[in-house]
């Protein structure tokens, strides 16, 4: 033990003297993630409320055949830009960005109205353009709301009650609580502080395997007189207190940063505080010796610095790949997901952003599969230090 926290304190003091690396490390990394979610977040914010208060603008051509609909939309609000244009030249204001949304009045939609029976309008808009998109589902419930409009007074009128023809009144129920809706923005937080967590110990891992090779200095520390386990014990050692210290910036940064970001304004909450923060902490806490084990083993099989970042670049999205698949298929907290080390603590922290009470042995379950998980990647480590092959 007393060689182990030798080594342990030779490698967390000379990445210290390293000014370079320890701003990489521990303040780009863990204080660059949430200052760019932050402000991506609140641009998309600001940007959603600014929409939703902006009046909908709308390109209407051959409004003179319609003025019942006409006038409809002007009440509504709507801000309605007249213009003489085909299909074929409203397909093109579109696409050219002269246009966002054309509505195409046909000449044949007098009579059929007339007639009671269904006239055609064209709605021109780009599906493939988000804002549009938006814009365009805007504009058809606004006309979905005028012909609704429209068929129950004609159906009044012929002394039919209009409420016949809605069988069915669908009132929905939304359970989604505030901080609950706030997941929905912030549901990649937690690939940042894996990711902030990982990158407080890539450097000391690459300059405590690779870096000590590429000195020449690894063929003295390996003939001194102390177990192979104990130097590497050390040095994974070393490399979770430069990822703990990451992950304390990283959970710290965020909350500063949510303070500033108007979720309030979308009716969302976040659920993140110091003690979420602390949470957050103990939750990865296991995930940490997990991921040193990991890079110092890659790290110990290459020859150069250089190489040990290729390689470890690489590494680094491994852990973080089960939450790309969590995001994908939209996957909830359960007990048999808890033994998949990063998934379980993505599920875990996005449980506790939603104010969803945890159970002691999920926890329990996700802190002993990477706890073992780390073991198994250590005792690996110490056994390929073990060979020659070391100082080849």
């Amino acid at each position: 033990m007393r060689a182990l926290l030798t080594v342990f304190a030779k490698e967390f003091l000379e990445n210290l003297r390293d000014r370079r690396t320890l701003v990489s490390a521990l303040l780009f990394g863990p204080l660059f993630g949430p200052l760019l979610f932050g402000l991506m977040v609140s641009r998309m914010l600001n940007q959603s409320v600014a929409e939703s208060d902006e009046p909908l603008k709308l390109t209407i051509s051959g409004s003179e055949y319609a003025p019942g609909l006409t006038r409809y939309l002007e009440a509504q609000g709507v801000v309605l830009v007249k213009a003489n244009l085909n299909e074929v030249e409203a397909r093109a204001a579109v696409r050219g960005g002269s246009a966002k949304i054309v509505l195409i009045i046909p000449e044949e939609y007098g009579p059929r109205w007339s007639a009671a029976t269904p006239a055609p309008v064209l709605l021109v808009a780009d599906s493939a353009d988000s804002q549009t998109r938006k814009s365009a589902d805007r504009a058809r419930a606004v006309l979905g709301g005028f012909a609704s409009t429209v068929a129950q007074l004609r159906l009044q009128a012929r002394g039919v009650n209009p409420l016949l023809a809605v069988p069915v009144a669908v009132n929905e129920v939304d359970v989604a609580t505030p901080t609950g809706r706030a997941v929905v923005v912030l549901g990649f937080m937690t690939y940042f502080v894996l990711f902030a967590v990982l990158m407080g110990g890539l450097y000391l891992a690459i300059d405590s395997t690779a870096g000590e090779r590429e000195r020449g200095s690894l063929e003295a520390l390996l003939s001194l007189p102390v177990a192979r386990s104990s130097l590497v014990g050390g040095k994974i050692l070393a490399t979770c207190a430069y990822m703990c210290i990451s992950l304390g910036f990283c959970l710290t940064a965020f909350v500063c940063v949510f303070r500033f970001v108007p979720l309030d304004k979308l009716g969302m909450s976040a659920n993140l505080s110091a003690r979420t923060a602390l949470i957050f902490f103990a939750i990865c806490l296991p995930f940490v010796p997990l991921g040193a084990s990991l890079m110092t083993l890659v790290a110990s099989f290459t020859r150069s610095y250089r190489e040990a970042q290729t390689y470890l670049t690489a590494v680094l999205l491994v852990p973080t790949l089960p939450i790309a698949f969590a995001s994908i298929y939209s996957l909830k907290t359960q007990s048999s997901l808890m033994f998949i080390p990063s998934l379980s603590q993505h599920l875990l922290m996005t449980s506790v952003l939603k104010d969803e009470p945890i159970a002691a042995l999920d926890v329990g379950v996700s802190a002993a599969a990477s706890l073992c998980t780390a073991l198994v990647l250590m005792v690996l480590t110490a056994r390929h230090w073990r060979r020659e092959t070391m100082l080849g």
